[in-house]
């Protein structure tokens, strides 16, 4: 979330919360498509991570993008944090450890969200090349500690950064050392809502086992395929995770309400100034809990909104429908992601195969897989059978909702080719992940400085 929402109007009952999430319902004709993504900034020379200020920093990455594209700037405390399309059609904006971020205009073909991407890396290029920058396309950061990872000055990010070790033992990893792609999804009714979020929660292993992409840390193998799946294993239980309520046949927007509102909030802005809220509930603060420490004590629906982009389900529900859970990675992979999704999700043949492959699994098969994938990846077992195989049924689903789809590009072509890259690690058998392993133990002779050269943007 590029820029943190400033909406005064104030809440009269938990009606206005469920009417909010109710509005993203859209006709079909109406839905897009929103890919986010990731990418870790560091110097050519020494392969250093880049700080915020300086010459050769962010912020001047930030100030150069800015003259380029002509973007509105987005400040905190007089400090560029990033930048936004004045009509809204995009937006750049900077992680904890200065993962660099494009959230993606919403747009209509994953020909159209290539081409923004392939746009979007040009523009980088051209800015970042003189100052030695380069980027990194991969789900965790591989050689850099903690200590030594760079602090962007946001305001959020302090309060979080605080508040991350009261509630799980990787919160300051998941901030400051993950790099995602992700793709935002809309939907036509609660219904259509419901169906979608069922299929992706129970998919969602699968894809961070197909785009497993973090094997590294501090400069050396960690023993797993996504670094990045497992350090959500325990960041904020109360907030992430698999919500058991979101498997339920009647789900709807007012159960992920009831659950929003009991989860603990992060801050609330009033005159430009973020507080401190992480001692209270929404529900809490709805009920008066904060008439002591701000000047009116009052919630309003951009705190809902802030509130909502705190909270970080495998898929979570705003206006529309977040996946969230894939490794960053290379350029293809940019592409492949919504590919993946939009195939499963925007066809309703595609989408009513998927539910009768995965109706019969249960909430405790689908958790035991999203524990198992970080370490196992595709070879996870599932049942009588494992995620490489699930694999190869779900990318034909999905390929059968792109080519019904038919959104073909100028040369004719249809969006199936963007799952070409996901069809190669089910076909041999091996994640991304397992083949840096692999090169670690053999052509790179031990180092971890040739990911610099080979998964550089």
């Amino acid at each position: 979330m590029a820029r943190d929402t400033t909406d005064f109007s104030p809440i009269e009952g938990i009606d206005e919360l469920v009417d909010y999430l109710s509005d993203g319902c859209k006709p079909q004709e109406k839905w897009r498509i929103g890919t986010e993504h990731e990418k870790f900034p560091f110097y050519v020379d020494g392969h250093a991570p880049v700080p915020y200020g300086g010459e050769r920093g962010i912020r001047s990455l930030l100030e150069g993008m800015q003259e380029k594209l002509g973007w509105d700037p987005i400040v905190d405390a007089g400090r560029i944090i990033g930048l936004v399309e004045p009509t809204g059609q995009g937006a750049i904006s900077l992680e904890p450890g200065g993962q660099f971020e494009l959230s993606g205009a919403p747009v209509e073909t994953i020909h159209q969200t290539c081409r923004e991407g392939n746009a979007h890396l040009a523009q980088l290029r051209e800015i970042a090349e003189p100052l030695g920058i380069r980027f990194l396309g991969l789900g965790g950061s591989p050689k850099w500690t903690l200590a030594e990872t760079p602090v962007m000055p946001k305001s959020r990010y302090e309060i979080m950064t605080r508040y991350m070790p009261k509630v799980g033992s990787h919160g300051l990893d998941m901030m400051y050392r993950t790099c995602t792609i992700q793709v935002n999804l809309d939907f036509g009714s609660e219904a259509d809502m419901r169906r979608k979020m069922h299929v992706s929660l129970k998919l969602q292993p699968l894809s961070t086992a197909l785009f497993a992409n973090s094997p590294f840390t501090d400069g050396r193998p960690n023993g797993l395929q996504s670094w990045r799946g497992e350090i959500w294993r325990d960041t904020d239980n109360e907030r992430s995770g698999m919500p058991r309520f979101c498997f339920s046949p009647d789900f709807g927007f007012a159960d992920y309400v009831e659950w929003a509102l009991d989860v603990p909030m992060y801050f609330v802005i009033r005159d430009g100034q973020y507080h401190d809220m992480t001692h209270m509930t929404f529900r809490q603060f709805m009920n008066g809990a904060a008439r002591n420490k701000l000047s009116d004590g009052l919630p309003t629906m951009g705190d809902w909104a802030n509130h909502l982009s705190t909270l970080f389900p495998d898929v979570r529900l705003k206006r529309f429908l977040e996946m969230r859970g894939a490794d960053g990675g290379p350029w293809r992979r940019i592409c492949a992601l919504p590919a993946f999704w939009v195939g499963l999700l925007y066809d309703e043949e595609a989408l009513a195969a998927t539910e009768t492959l995965t109706s019969s699994w249960t909430y405790e098969e689908v958790v035991a897989m999203r524990d198992a994938v970080p370490a196992k990846g595709i070879a996870t077992p599932f049942r009588n059978t494992t995620l490489r195989e699930i694999g190869r049924e779900v990318l034909a689903l999905s390929r059968l909702g792109l080519k019904n789809r038919a959104r073909l590009n100028r040369d004719g072509y249809d969006e199936t080719s963007f799952l070409q890259t996901l069809d190669e690690v089910v076909g041999r058998g091996t994640t991304s992940a397992e083949e840096m392993l692999s090169a670690y133990h053999t052509r790179w002779g031990g180092s971890i400085e040739p990911v610099f050269l080979e998964y550089a943007y």
